[in-house]
């Protein structure tokens, strides 16, 4: 009597599949696929990524340079004292 949650509209036209968990197979071609596909993806990016990050890491070592250099005292100033 009445309709059950799954039945609550009628759909046409589209089909749906589905598979169970306990069919798939978690690391299916995981050596002979996965890591080349790693390997082509990263080598992909690599050019676009890695210049960026080289400038931000040349940018940051000098300007750490920098301010070493402006905390140290002048010894010049310090000759003549006593």
């Amino acid at each position: 009597m009445g309709r059950h949650f799954g039945d609550l509209a009628r759909v046409r036209h589209i089909i749906t599949y589905s598979l169970s968990p306990f069919e798939q197979r978690a690391f299916t071609n995981y050596f002979s696929k996965g890591i080349p596909n790693v390997w082509r993806r990263f080598r992909s990016s690599v050019f676009k990524v890695a210049p960026p990050m080289i400038l931000m890491y040349l940018t940051y070592s000098w300007g750490n340079s920098v301010h070493q250099q402006s905390k140290r005292k002048n010894p010049a100033d310090y000759e003549n004292d006593e």
